[in-house]
């Protein structure tokens, strides 16, 4: 199955953006089997990098495990002595404009929501190497238990972008928002014992020991009730993080309108032909857009400026190139009452747009595996005669 999925797979005409990545001979996921715990190895190797075949053979290994009813648990690893692995594959996303990588933005978060909503345990056993999207795969799973060489990491913003398969949502909810924060805004590595500080992974162990304890945890874990077991981890995610689909798709979106800066082109080049890279000066701001959640006009900041504004001073207000250089007077309690008011409505307009996603989340997971139309990023319509009456 897994061959014919990759000869599929490779029939298909690339994109101009995705040149294609010589796959390895055999399997792209090896599957092993002890008892009730499967082992899911990712052979890519060197580096286990997550091209778009690794990425559909192992959505389709979890969906064939999770449905096996002798697997009780699932232990993820990479092949090799380098990496659990090193991330998403540079050279397919180099060229991509904003709705391909939005697009493969989906697909990454897909195959790891579908580790974090499988109702069995599943246990990351990573060594070496585990940077980028590996890193945001790992942060998918239930348990990760680390060798003493494992490096962590979310070095995007070297290249020009963020975490685009969850890692900035994920990420903080396993070591909270001042570590997250320093990871992904300095993209430096961080050693196995400095990510067992910070919360991400469950313990270290010698390398020759990592899979065996982490099959020992999973057969531990295949003795519990297993409809229990799932709804403690159903239970857990959504005490930690109830709105992560929320999260998850405002990630997507900053993913791909990076796809549309000098940077995310100059740091991916800068990457594959191994050299520093030169970032444009920006201290002028000179290439804003406005879809940026903190540019002008139409962001909850700016809509919450107007209406303090508006209540402080009267209808209307002063005629710029920007409201955020208005002075004041401001009335204080009118401010944090905008504030509110801009941020509620946002949230109810948001909320409505993903609830559908909420109660389907398998149908959107298998869309973004089949590059469905429906998660293209559509861009938004030049506003009418209408619309500029009102």
């Amino acid at each position: 199955m897994a061959a014919a999925r990759r000869r599929a797979a490779q029939s298909v005409t690339p994109s101009r953006s995705a040149p294609p990545t010589e796959a390895p001979e055999g399997p792209l996921v090896l599957v092993e089997r002890r008892g009730p715990v499967a082992i899911m190895t990712l052979n890519n190797p060197p580096m286990n990098i997550f091209t778009t075949p690794v990425l559909e053979e192992l959505a389709g290994r979890i969906l064939e495990l999770t449905d096996d009813p002798t697997v009780r648990a699932l232990v993820l690893t990479g092949g090799g002595e380098r990496a659990f692995s090193g991330g998403a594959d540079i050279k397919e996303m180099v060229k991509m404009d904003r709705e391909e990588a939005s697009r493969h933005s989906a697909k990454g978060q897909a195959v790891a929501n579908l580790l974090e909503r499988s109702p069995l345990p599943v246990i990351a056993a990573v060594h070496g190497y585990c940077l980028g999207g590996g890193s945001e795969i790992s942060q998918a799973c239930d348990f990760i238990i680390a060798s003493e060489d494992a490096v962590f990491g979310q070095p995007e913003i070297n290249i020009g972008v963020i975490p685009g398969w969850g890692g900035s949502r994920r990420l903080t909810r396993a070591i909270g928002a001042a570590h997250a924060r320093y990871w992904i805004m300095t993209g430096e590595k961080v050693p196995a014992e400095k990510a067992l500080q910070d919360g991400l992974i469950h313990r270290i162990v010698p390398k020759a020991q990592l899979l065996d304890e982490a099959v020992a945890l999973g057969q531990k874990l295949a003795t519990k009730p297993a409809v229990a077991l799932a709804a403690c981890k159903y239970a857990v995610n959504q005490a930690s993080d109830a709105s992560r689909l929320m999260g998850l798709e405002y990630e997507r979106e900053l993913w791909g309108l990076l796809f549309e800066t000098a940077d995310q082109k100059e740091g991916m080049r800068a990457f594959l032909e191994k050299r520093p890279a030169s970032f444009p000066d920006q201290r002028d701001w000179t290439r804003r857009r406005a879809e940026f959640p903190w540019e002008s006009p139409g962001n909850p900041l700016e809509s919450a400026k107007v209406l303090a504004y508006q209540k402080s001073t009267g209808p209307s207000p002063p005629k710029g190139p920007s409201l955020l250089t208005m002075k004041g007077p401001y009335d204080v309690m009118a401010m944090a009452e905008a504030y509110r008011d801009a941020g509620q409505r946002a949230f109810e307009t948001f909320f409505a747009l993903m609830r559908s996603a909420t109660d389907s989340y398998r149908t959107l997971t298998s869309a973004a595996l089949r590059d469905s139309p429906m998660l293209r990023y559509s861009r938004p319509r030049p506003p009418s005669e209408e619309d500029a009456r009102r």
